[in-house]
Formats: C-alpha cells, structure tokens, sequence
C-alpha cells in the first residue's frame, strides 16, 4: 500500500507539472528525458534562427553603424556623428527620389483592385480553361526583369514602338516614353503594375476559395445581382488576403531598382527627374562611392517601409471593425 500511494504521488506531481523525483531528491528519468525534449525545437530551429541573424539582422546593425560614419576613398570608416543624415536631409534628390517612389507605388497599387476583379472572375464556377489563365496572368511576375525591360523598351520605343504606332491609329502623337521626364516614370510604373497584378490575382484566387459558396446561392435567392454580391460578400470577406497583397505590393515597390534600371538605362538624361530612392542608394553607394551616406539613404528606406507597414496594420484593423 506504501508503494502505491508512493507512485500516486509521483504521477499526480508530474500531471502538474512539478519534476519527478526519487527519494534521493534528484530529478527522476521523467523530468530526464522532458528536459531532453525540450532541446529539440531549438535544434530544428537553430539553423534558421542562425541565418536570419547573420544575413538580416545583422547587416541592419552593420548598415546602422555605418550611416554614422565617413568612409575614405580606400576604405577606413571614421565616426562621424549625425553628418551623414544632416547632409542626406538637404539634398533635394532625397525627396525627388521619395516622390518617384511614391507615385510609382500608388500606380502600382491600382493593379491591386484589378486583381480583386480577375480573381473574381477567374473564380466563376464553370469556367473553362482558368488554370491557363492563372498561369498567364502569373507568367509577367516570374519572368526575368531584364527580359521584361527589353520587350517593354521596344514598346515605348518613340519612332518605332508599338504603343505609339497604336497612338497614331487615333492621330495622336506619342512622346519618346522613356527618355522624357515624367512620361518615363508613368512607363516603368505601368510595367511595374502589369507585372505584379498576377501575382496579386493567385493570393486573392486562393483567398476566395475559402468563402462559402452557400453565401452566393442566398444572396441569389435573395435577388442580390453581381454587383451586390461582389460588394456585399466577396470584397469584406477578402479583407485579410486585400490587406497581405497591399502590405507586399508596397514594400516591392518601395525596393524599386532592377526594372528602373533594365529599361531607363545608367546613362539616361531622365535619370536625375526619374530615380527611385534605391537607385539613389545604389548611385551615391556604388557610383559616387560614398558608402556612409548610402548606409544613411538604406536606413531612411528601412523606417518609411516600417512606417508606412505600420499605418497600414493600423487601417486593416478598423477596416476589419466596421
């Protein structure tokens, strides 16, 4: 009866979570092996949690540093204050820059309620052949940028593109897009919509696999039309899938260089009216060769995308709400 009551004291210590331990006071082969486990999701996890610390984290605080310093012409970094953010404030390709990334990230961000349309359609029940045309849709955003500039710079080309030659079948003159200023950065953006509607298209298609469809045949039986059913249902119910798309398109727009790059040019007069604030990071860091200063532009890009992330966890918050 002793040892009964011994091993009911036992199992009712470790039901509660205490260690369970022999009479000698140390912990029993239960609390052993617990401990034992509990190493193993750090071992899963450790590689990870390694690698996000030396390529994420670390070149944060790498690149935070060295926007405190002056760099010479052969390297040495010298501390040097506030210089940097001082000079960086008083330049006014900053918010030339800053402007080209806004405007191309609001064009962009049309394509988003062009997506919500096509996902819808694409969803219709009985459409023939919609994989193909997810699949086309989605080609645009997986396609090489530099492929995606070539083709587009023989469309904007102004003697002999595409876009012109349709311009002139209404007797209307095209300029030369890619070469005069503000007409340039409407070209890239409208490349930059084009190719991220697709990718936006999938996320939402698979956000409206997950609504009901016995929500449809009420509101049919209702006598709500499309519309209504579009409005009412579909649009509040993809509320978390609009709101990932709008976070992620933001933030690539913000990290606009390659396609800039690919289809302006380095030696484009338009350049200095067009550049995107990471063009302007990667002018003043790898052509100019002032590494300090382009650590102060990466960190000025770094909290404006955490700002405007923020504000927009902030919105889908109330939009959820009401």
């Amino acid at each position: 009866m002793a040892v009964d009551a011994h091993v009911r004291d036992a199992v009712a210590g470790g039901s509660a979570g205490r260690p369970v331990r022999t009479r000698s006071g140390e912990p029993g082969r239960g609390a052993r092996s617990l401990r034992a486990d509990g190493a193993w999701p750090w071992l899963f996890a450790g590689p990870l949690l390694i690698g996000v610390a030396i390529f994420y984290l670390w070149p944060i605080v790498q690149t935070f540093w060295f926007s405190f310093t002056t760099w010479g012409v052969f390297g040495g970094a010298v501390f040097s204050g506030l210089t940097n953010y001082a000079a960086l404030l008083s330049d006014p390709q900053l918010y030339q820059a800053l402007l080209n990334t806004l405007i191309y990230t609001l064009i962009v961000l049309l394509g988003v309620p062009i997506a919500v349309w096509l996902a819808s359609l694409l969803n219709t029940p009985g459409l023939r052949l919609a994989q193909f045309y997810r699949a086309l849709f989605f080609l645009p955003y997986v396609a090489m940028p530099a492929a995606i500039a070539l083709v587009w710079r023989i469309i904007f080309n102004g003697d002999f593109g595409v876009l012109n030659w349709f311009l002139s079948l209404f007797g209307i003159s095209g300029p030369y897009w890619i070469s005069t200023p503000g007409f340039a950065l409407v070209a890239v953006s409208i490349v930059g919509l084009w190719s991220s509607v697709g990718f936006s298209m999938i996320i939402l298609g698979a956000g409206l696999k997950d609504i009901p469809s016995e929500l449809y045949e009420a509101a049919r039986v209702d006598g709500a039309s499309r519309w209504r059913q579009f409005r009412s249902i579909t649009v509040p119910l993809l509320t978390p899938s609009i709101f990932f798309v709008l976070i992620i398109t933001t933030i690539g727009s913000f990290q606009l260089f390659d396609l800039l790059y690919a289809i302006l040019g380095s030696s484009n007069p338009v350049l200095p009216k067009t550049m995107s604030l990471v063009f302007y990071f990667y002018s003043t860091g790898f052509i100019q060769n002032d590494k300090g200063l382009a650590a102060a532009i990466a960190m000025v890009i770094f909290v404006i995308i955490g700002l405007i992330t923020l504000v927009q966890f902030r919105a889908q918050r109330r939009w959820a709400q009401s």
